[in-house]
């Protein structure tokens, strides 16, 4: 078991770095938006993971509170692009 959830960290790592270069590459604003979602997600699944090799079920309480803050901030970001996005004058 230690095996697999170490493996799963190294994986889910390998993954945020690989979103994180695609966050500050782009090339777009919606393209960072997405990577920026999916940094959140992946973070939600390492303190998952985090809490079953604790055993301590507080860390789910975190993942739950970091979820609804990335969903709420995906809506802000959807209702910003909506409107047209940033403003070049």
């Amino acid at each position: 078991m230690k095996l697999a959830i170490t493996l799963t960290f190294i994986l889910m790592s390998l993954a945020l770095v690989v979103v994180f270069i695609r966050l500050v590459k782009g090339p777009t604003l919606p393209d960072r938006v997405v990577a920026l979602e999916l940094m959140a997600s992946i973070m939600v699944g390492i303190i998952g993971v985090h809490a079953i090799y604790t055993g301590s079920s507080s860390f789910i309480d975190v993942a739950i509170v970091m979820a609804l803050t990335a969903f709420l901030a995906a809506i802000g970001f959807a209702r910003f692009l909506e409107r047209g996005g940033p403003r070049h004058d």
